[in-house]
Formats: structure tokens, C-alpha cells, sequence
């Protein structure tokens, strides 16, 4: 029983451990530069929509993601119907820059 317990424990402080970056909180708002942009705001996102017609910005780097639901002023989901359930449309892949237009 006590190797149960010791096993669960360290699963537990490791799980803990990658929430935290050097004894900091990450900021998940800045991209960790690896293909050279320093900010999500110089990406251009696209749109994904789920399968009930709403959307969600969507931005990929190539080697990370990021997904956020798309809301109007007051909190409420925006369902626009830029593209079909279940598809993504837009300038969101590899990192595209917002002032690239290729």
C-alpha cells in the first residue's frame, strides 16, 4: 500500500511541477518563439466552427496551437456561419503573419 502512495504521490508533484516555469506562472498568452515570432497578436488566427455552427479562433505555429471560442461583447458565443460545422477558414497556418499575405 505504501508504494501505491508513494507512486501516486510523485505522478501528483510531477503533474504540478509542469504548471509552473521556474517557480513562475507562464504566461500562455506569448508564443515560446520557436519559429521566431515573439507574440500571438503578430499571428493572423482563423476561424473554426464547432459542430452546433459557433465559432472559435484558431492560430497554429507549427508546432503549437491555440484555440479560443469567439464571443461577442457580452460573453455570449458568435455563431456567423463563416464556414460549415466542423471546418477551419482563414489564414491560420504555420504562423502566417498578420502582415503576410501569403
Amino acid at each position: 500500500m505504501t508504494i501505491l502512495r508513494i507512486i501516486a504521490a510523485t505522478a501528483a508533484i510531477g503533474a504540478l511541477a509542469g504548471c509552473l516555469e521556474g517557480g513562475e506562472r507562464v504566461d500562455k498568452t506569448v508564443d515560446r518563439g520557436l519559429i521566431g515570432v515573439s507574440s500571438l497578436q503578430e499571428l493572423s488566427p482563423g476561424i473554426w466552427v464547432d459542430p452546433r455552427g459557433c465559432d472559435h479562433w484558431l492560430i497554429d505555429d507549427g508546432v503549437e496551437g491555440y484555440l479560443s471560442a469567439r464571443l461577442d461583447r457580452h460573453g455570449k458565443p458568435v455563431c456567423s456561419g463563416a464556414a460549415p460545422p466542423e471546418y477551419v477558414t482563414g489564414p491560420f497556418r504555420a504562423g502566417q503573419d498578420v502582415n503576410d499575405p501569403n
